[in-house]
């Protein structure tokens, strides 16, 4: 496994630490505004408060101090850089844009101290190697390699220290910061967003839960010999450390150049997965990272990692979604609306022209499964008109509804897959994948897909 240069900084686990962190990131992006608005002066030009909040030393000041932190101030970034979209700044979407894709580890002696709370002095007496240096690291954990005394070869998440408990007040102090700042625009209701994000974040911290939703993904998927999990060493796994089965292989991202065959069957195989989690197993693994997909070229396997972001769905939802999906397919505007309306998007008072939007979105969503034959993710421009959909629609800020959790991070998955079969330059039949689970008629008209009009 080709691990890329990381570097590392210790993790502040204390309450007062971590606040004393984005007190200074606040005074350091002051100083920063008071010295680019001294420059514009020089320069003879009157500064406005937005371009100087928003330069580039600035947002690379938040970004790096929001990843030294790691933790819920760094998954709140990741968070609204998924979910908030075009609704965004430029300038925001890059700072979370970076804090998606930077690693910084703890340093070795912190890594000691986590590994000696959980697993008692003498740690080391379970393995013949351990690597302190990690293959992984994100927002909550980082992940190592070692070999057990019995030869057995793991991968070993390690929690930050510090991460749980301060899981609500990072999150409040980070919106807070973003709010005074001006970062995050006025009109923009991230409340419900920020209420998920601790409950995401709560569970996702605990490994005992992760571990359990392995084990069950293990079972679900044991008649899918396509797919290949780790499995969990229940012996040296804790609510703060996840051992598990090393399995290697490539990222996905990197068979773009693999033949089309290959990246057409991965793509099927991630989009026939999403439904079955959804109308089958009504649960789902929502963090669409493509770092949580690897590709054993060995044995033409797909490797599913990292089941912290896992979703119970209620059948109710999983119904209305049904009902949803199958209306957008048959351009039934009436039934979209209602089935709409029970996941939860309509709020009383909504328009009709952004009602309309809301079901443009939708319709937009399910082209693909209108397609006849494969669809060409690599050609297609879904994902700009998308998009431009979704700009419309954040125009009427002051009356935007949040829509339900559930949803956001379901949509959050669907349009992760759609990023990575764009990528992947894949063709994918979801018309077929639809039929698989009652989505669509086996027998019947089928109608191409085009741009749906507002």
């Amino acid at each position: 496994m080709n691990t890329p240069a990381m570097t590392t900084s210790a993790v502040p686990s204390g309450r007062w630490e971590r606040l004393a962190k984005l007190g200074s990131l606040a005074g350091s992006v002051a100083g920063g505004m008071l010295a680019e608005g001294a420059r514009q002066f020089a320069r003879g030009q009157r500064p406005r408060l937005g371009d100087l909040l928003l330069t580039p030393s600035n947002v690379r000041r938040v970004a790096d101090q929001l990843a030294r932190m790691r933790g819920a101030a760094m998954k709140l970034g990741q968070l609204l850089s998924m979910d908030a979209g075009d609704l965004l700044p430029p300038e925001l979407a890059e700072i979370f844009a970076r804090l998606r894709a930077e690693a910084t580890a703890m340093p070795m002696s912190q890594v000691v101290a986590v590994l000696g709370a959980n697993w008692g002095e003498g740690w080391d007496r379970h393995f013949q190697r351990f690597s302190f240096t990690p293959v992984a690291a994100a927002s909550i954990g980082q992940v190592h390699l070692a070999q057990t005394r019995d030869g057995q070869d793991l991968a070993i998440k390690i929690q930050y220290p510090g991460v749980r408990r301060s899981i609500d007040s990072d999150v409040d102090n980070v919106a807070t910061l973003l709010r005074i700042s001006g970062l995050l625009p006025g009109s923009l209701n991230i409340e419900p967003l920020l209420r998920e994000a601790k409950s995401q974040l709560h569970a996702e911290a605990d490994y005992l839960r992760e571990a359990e939703y392995l084990r069950r993904y293990g079972a679900l998927l044991a008649d899918a010999g396509e797919f290949l999990l780790p499995e969990v060493h229940a012996e040296l796994t804790t609510g703060s450390v996840l051992a598990m089965s090393r399995v290697d292989g490539v990222p996905v991202e990197s068979l773009s150049d693999a033949p089309q065959a290959k990246r057409d069957h991965v793509a099927r195989l991630l989009m026939a997965l999403l439904l079955r989690e959804l109308f089958e197993f009504r649960r789902i693994q929502t963090d669409p990272n493509f770092a949580n997909y690897r590709y054993d070229s060995a044995t033409g396997r797909l490797i599913l990692l990292d089941f912290g972001a896992t979703r119970p769905y209620p059948e109710v939802m999983v119904e209305a979604y049904r009902r949803l999906m199958t209306a957008a397919i048959a351009f039934d505007r009436p039934a979209m609306s209602v089935a709409a309306m029970a996941i939860g998007y309509f709020q009383a008072g909504i328009l009709d022209h952004q009602r309309e939007a809301v079901l443009k979105l939708f319709a937009l969503a399910c082209e693909p499964l209108r397609h006849a034959g494969a669809h060409d993710f690599g050609r297609s421009d879904l994902a700009a008109r998308i998009r431009d959909a979704a700009m419309a629609l954040s125009a009427d800020r002051d009356l935007w509804h949040t829509p339900p959790a559930d949803a956001i991070f379901l949509h959050r998955k669907i349009g992760g897959l759609y990023l990575l079969a764009a990528r992947l330059k894949a063709m994918v039949n979801l018309r077929e994948l639809g039929q698989a689970v009652g989505l669509v008629p086996a027998v019947g008209p089928q109608r191409a897909a085009g741009p749906i009009a507002a």
